[in-house]
């Protein structure tokens, strides 16, 4: 799923997420090329275990 489905989904802002997506050893991104997509389910999980972010 593209960050911005992510963004609206979660209601997460866009660099937020991108900030997040840029840490070494992000569980949920996959790079396709160089483009960054976010895992949905592995997203989830770190959601629900995160208590602020």
């Amino acid at each position: 799923m593209e960050k911005s489905a992510k963004q609206r989904y979660s209601n997460i802002g866009i660099n937020k997420i991108d900030s997040m997506l840029r840490a070494p050893n992000c569980p949920f991104v996959l790079f396709v090329g160089t483009k960054k997509l976010v895992k949905s389910r592995e997203f989830e999980e770190y959601i629900s275990r995160t208590m602020a972010i």
